[in-house]
């Protein structure tokens, strides 16, 4: 069992001049989660264990993730961990949290599938490495003791790495021949005016977007028997219009049916979920939409306009936001010093994916940036996370995007040129983590990729156009990977410094220039350029000949995958 914490030991990042540091955020203990938060009163860290099959898991749950027993208790561990990814960070995300510093994810050493996220201190952040044998040393918050580590002097080799699961076999095949994805078709399209810092309302954009995506496909608004949103109503303000009743009350709709739901395969969940109503017979006519206003938000939460309050952290957050990871930066960066690291790769694949996606921006009339980006710009740029630089990173937007799901019947009477849908990919493969299952790609990139190919008899060498998710640049990577158009660790040798990912490429890459270099549309735009694409309605950046586009949406947990094909 680790000492208790010597308190004479400053933590990095403590104020040297002795006044009292901001304050950081906290957890909110749960019932299930109190015992470990008080855990560290004696030094000894304690992690719930299965005395059922032996094995360790975290966060504590009431019954074993491994064999689900509910024999469990909260049992002490020896504190001494193998730092398996992490992340410096260089931007200054939470006062309590002056850069730079690291977050890293640790594997205990009596369980490597048992993990935390946590900060390495007692050494400098950059000194941190893949490998390092780390024990735990509490900090103390009045009644909560958060583990941090520091390296361990008595173990200087490096500690083993998890190594991935093979989850082939818990992949379900197609249940009957017949496709619910027959059965719908994607009518309508369109986006509202989108800029950074628009200081307009989000609901007038939705609006916007809502009627043009309906005039699109040829139809009036009280055509439309269904509404569906993601996430619908949210306390994150930036991400939302203000859900389904609030459209429904602008436009005056009367929906059969409606969805305003975040625990959805990704932002595209919304879409599928909306094919399922159609393809049910609920509905006809499904207008699906998707609005952020991040970019005004946080000039409001800056100058004041908008306050938000300070409380204590719950959900996944209570694992993260107490050590400074409040960033999806922090998260997805950790996954990809591990990979990085794993297959012993640079950079370059990541900077051909930035430089390719404000390629395509500078043909696209909507995007936000447009000004020519170089690999000498991206390698200079500031960094943000490790391994992330300012161009490995999306840029957030005003804007929404509307699309139209409509029954298959009823495609013949409308004047637009409809898109058909191949296959969906949704099926979760990984512990629904951050932390505690895949480190080598992004979480939950294996499920919906592997799921879609069961689901059609097109391969990767059909798809014409990729519109993959691209929160940051190895979220695309990562799906280039898993979806198969390339092996695992080798989409540096794929990607070919850019040419392969090129517009005149082997498979182009998010022509418009994706959310690296267009905005963060958070999921919705993908969809979008897919159906320009395939109605050959993408101008400059059209891609010649596209018949088959595969979208994807996340950028984490849950995630989705869309197979579209153009109609004949």
């Amino acid at each position: 069992m680790a000492e208790p914490a010597d308190t004479s030991r400053p933590v990095r990042g403590s104020r040297p001049d002795g006044a009292e540091p901001p304050a950081k955020p906290l957890p909110q203990p749960s019932l299930e989660s109190a015992g470990f938060w008080a855990s560290g009163a004696d030094g000894t860290l304690r992690v719930k264990h299965c005395h059922a099959c032996g094995r360790w898991f975290h966060p504590p749950l009431p019954i074993c993730v491994h064999c689900r027993s509910d024999d469990v208790a909260l049992d002490p561990v020896s504190g001494r961990a193998t730092v398996v990814a992490v992340t410096v960070t260089h931007q200054p995300w939470l006062p309590a949290f002056p850069p730079p510093y690291a977050v890293a994810i640790v594997a205990l050493a009596e369980d490597d599938a048992a993990r935390l996220t946590t900060n390495v201190v007692g050494c400098a952040p950059e000194d941190v490495r893949i490998g390092m044998r780390v024990r735990v040393r509490f900090e103390q918050h009045g009644g909560i003791w958060l583990p941090l580590f520091e390296p361990d002097p008595e173990r200087l080799d490096p500690g083993p790495l998890p190594e991935p699961r093979d989850v082939s076999a818990e992949l379900r095949r197609l249940p009957k021949p017949k496709r619910f994805e027959d059965k719908v078709a994607l009518t309508g399209v369109a986006q509202s005016r989108t800029g950074r810092r628009l200081m307009a309302d989000p609901l007038a954009l939705t609006v916007e977007a809502c009627r043009a995506a309906v005039a699109d496909a040829g139809l009036e608004l009280d055509d439309i028997d269904g509404l569906s949103t993601y996430p619908g109503i949210s306390p994150y303000a930036g991400l939302t219009e203000g859900g389904v009743m609030a459209v429904s009350e602008a436009l005056q709709i009367r929906p059969t049916w409606l969805n305003g739901a975040g625990e959805v395969p990704g932002q595209s969940g919304s879409i599928i979920t909306a094919m399922l109503a159609v393809a049910s017979g609920l509905c006809r006519h499904v207008l699906c939409f998707r609005t952020v206003w991040e970019s005004s938000l946080t000039a409001m939460q800056r100058s004041g306009a908008w306050e938000t309050p300070v409380a204590r952290a719950t959900g996944t957050y209570e694992w993260r936001l107490p050590f400074g990871a409040s960033s999806a930066a922090q998260w997805i960066g950790m996954h990809a010093s591990h990979y990085l690291h794993r297959y012993g790769v640079g950079r370059e694949a990541l900077g051909a994916i930035a430089v390719t996606a404000r390629n395509g921006a500078r043909r696209n009339p909507d995007a936000v940036f447009r000004d020519p980006l170089t690999m000498d710009d991206y390698l200079s740029a500031r960094m943000i996370s490790t391994p992330f630089g300012l161009y490995d990173c999306d840029v957030p937007v005003d804007g929404a995007i509307a699309v139209v799901v409509s029954a298959i019947d009823t495609v013949a009477d409308l004047p637009s040129r409809p898109v058909l849908v191949e296959a969906v990919g949704t099926k979760v493969l990984e512990r629904l983590s951050w932390d505690q299952d895949t480190l080598t790609h992004l979480p939950q990139a294996l499920g919906p990729s592997a799921h879609l190919w069961t689901r059609t008899d097109l391969t990767p060498a059909d798809v014409d156009v990729a519109l993959l998710y691209d929160g940051f640049t190895f979220n695309a990577l990562s799906w280039l990977e898993r979806l198969g158009f390339c092996g695992l660790g080798e989409a540096t040798d794929f990607i070919a410094g850019g040419k392969t990912i090129a517009l005149d490429g082997e498979l182009p890459l998010n022509p418009h220039g994706g959310q690296l270099s267009a905005g963060r549309m958070h999921g919705y735009g993908f969809t979008r350029e897919a159906m320009l694409q395939l109605r050959g309605e993408a101008g400059d950046r059209q891609v010649p000949d596209a018949r088959v586009a595969v979208v994807t949406n996340g950028g984490g947990v849950p995630s989705g995958a869309i197979l579209l094909r153009k109609a004949t």
